[in-house]
This record gives structure tokens, sequence and C-alpha cells, in this order.
């Protein structure tokens, strides 16, 4: 089993039944960390002893409060960390059910796991940290793994997400355009740009851009 293990969660009562379920597990070393910046730290300061965590189990949502914090996200916090230490494995243990943002945690951050809180949440979890010691396979939990086994959404790609973003901050066309531009996304011309609007407003049967956003926003695009 896992030796050491960082858990990423702000709640305190869901940080002690997963440190519960961990010791359950017979983890020796469980650390704990509110915010994504101290979990980042921690990451660092254990490479640094040479000493580093084998499994990060992270929510998504992190509430903000009064202090300032770089990390705003558990998503954010696990690419991070992977960026400092790639091999380091991950489970994500949220209520976020949206199939999109599900594959994405999959497919641009390579996690081991995702499994869903709920009611039979911890039997799931512990099984999940077994799984991914065992190097099992993309691991979901049960009540979620309709997810990646919807092709409805196989056909979106990145450049549609940064897209659908741009259009729900009210950029109009030529600002698109501008700041696809900018930061060397391609295309970036207006005419190629509008093009893809009108492909993902036939893909999604939308009306119209707002009708567009509104329904990317419900799919956990945007």
């Amino acid at each position: 089993m896992f030796n050491k293990v960082l858990v990423a969660e702000d709640l305190d009562s869901i940080s002690i039944t997963v440190g519960q379920a961990l010791e359950e597990l017979s983890v020796s070393e469980i650390h704990h960390a509110k915010y994504c910046d101290d979990a980042l730290l921690k990451v660092k300061k254990a490479l640094l002893d040479e000493a580093p965590y084998d499994l990060l189990i992270s929510d998504l949502s992190f509430k903000t409060d009064h202090r300032e914090t770089q990390l705003k996200s558990g998503d954010e916090l696990i690419a991070a960390v992977k960026k400092l230490q790639p091999n380091i494995k991950t489970i994500v243990f949220s209520i976020e059910d949206k199939s999109f943002r599900i594959k994405s945690l999959f497919n641009d951050l390579e996690i081991n796991a995702y499994v869903s809180k709920g009611r039979n949440s911890i039997p799931e979890l512990k099984k999940a940290i077994q799984s991914v010691f065992n190097n099992d396979a993309k691991i979901l939990s049960s009540e979620l793994a309709h997810a990646l086994r919807d092709k409805s959404l196989i056909e979106i790609e990145t450049y549609d997400i940064l897209l659908l973003k741009s259009l729900s901050q009210g950029l109009i066309l030529e600002e698109i355009a501008l700041e696809f531009k900018t930061s060397g996304i391609i295309p970036n011309g207006s005419s190629s740009i509008e093009k893809r609007i009108n492909k993902l407003k036939i893909f999604f049967k939308a009306n119209n851009n707002v009708h567009l956003i509104a329904i990317a926003k419900d799919l956990g695009l945007v």
C-alpha cells in the first residue's frame, strides 16, 4: 500500500473521513492541506527532503475566504504538482459530475481515478486507492461510469473550449481573433472562428450564441 499520501480538502469533516479510510488501508503517513497553495508547498518540501508523496487525493472546488491564494482549484493544484512530480498518483474526490470535465481530468491531467462524493463514496474511494496502487487502468466510481462512455462530447477539442470561454466572457468575433493571435492560437482568422462557432451551434443544436453558451455551461465546458 502507499506509504505517504497528501489529502487536499478544505472541509474538515471530509478530510478526517478520508484520513480514516487511508488508515484502514494501512497508509503509514497521511498529510492534509486545506488550501491548494499549502498542498503544493508540502509537495515541494517532500521532494526537497527526498521523501516524496506517493499519492495525492484532491477535491476540485475550494471555497475562497480572506486568504489570497495563487491556486484556486484542484485542477490547478494537480497541474502544478504534475510539473514538479510527473509520476505522482492522483485521485480526484469531488461532487462534480460534468462528463466533459471528468474526461478532461483523465485526458489532460492524466489523473488515475475519479470518485464522486456521495452516499457510498468512502467504500468507492477505498476501492479506487487500492486499484491505483495496483496500477489498474483509469478508475471511475460506479455511479459516474457512464461519463467516460458518453460519446456526445468526443468531437470537442481544446480549441473549442477556449472559443466557448471567450464567447462566455462577452468577446465579439474581432476581439476573439485578436486574443487568439496574441496567444498564438490557430486558427485565429475571423472567418475561421466564425465557421467554428457555427459548427458548434449545429453540434449542440443551439439557436444562437447565447443559447450555445448556456448549453456549454450546463455541460461544464465553461
